[in-house]
């Protein structure tokens, strides 16, 4: 059976996507999305600077538990628009074995902005 998993990226391919670390500065409860998510302000240091995010991560995370905490964020994706809100980077996670994600983070607080690959 022939997937989208079974066709490997190129290397260029790879390289384009820019994963980044950021620390999340604030979270707003975010009423207008469809379905339960928070509106995050991310700094990913002074070449990137701050981006805003909707995330989806209610089910597992309190707004108290992500300020100031590290995540990985894809930042090189075109604006999408959620509403009134734009979303300027896709943070990364993985879906939980008990659903809601899980927010891929670094082990140790990195420098914002760090690229990942």
């Amino acid at each position: 059976m022939n997937t989208e998993h079974d066709t490997p990226l190129s290397w260029e391919e790879f390289e384009r996507v820019e994963m980044r670390v950021g620390t999340i500065l604030e979270v707003h409860d975010f009423p207008e999305a469809r379905k339960p998510a928070y509106q995050l302000i991310i700094d990913f240091g002074t070449e990137i600077g701050i981006k805003k995010s909707s995330a989806q991560i209610t089910k597992r995370y309190q707004k108290e538990d992500l300020l100031h905490r590290q995540i990985v964020a894809v930042v090189n994706f075109p604006k999408k628009q959620i509403g009134k809100f734009f979303s300027e980077c896709l943070v990364l996670g993985s879906v939980g074995t008990e659903g809601g994600i899980v927010l891929l983070s670094p082990d140790f607080k990195v420098e914002n902005g760090l690229r990942i690959g």
